[in-house]
């Protein structure tokens, strides 16, 4: 009983998919910053394009 008890507690397996849960999760976290950040850059242009067809158009 107490060799299985050292096996459980020896093995590393599940270490494997919490490692590559935590990477997926890094990556998802990466990405929304700096898919917010480029959408503040396009809405910026946008607003700028806009602004200038309204001024040539008067």
């Amino acid at each position: 009983m107490i060799k299985k008890i050292q096996n459980f507690l020896r093995d590393d397996e599940g270490a494997s998919a919490v490692e590559y849960g935590l990477i997926v999760g890094l990556i998802a976290v990466l990405l929304v910053v700096s898919l917010t950040s480029v959408k503040t850059g396009l809405v910026n242009l946008f607003d700028s394009a806009a602004g200038s067809l309204n001024t040539a158009a008067r």
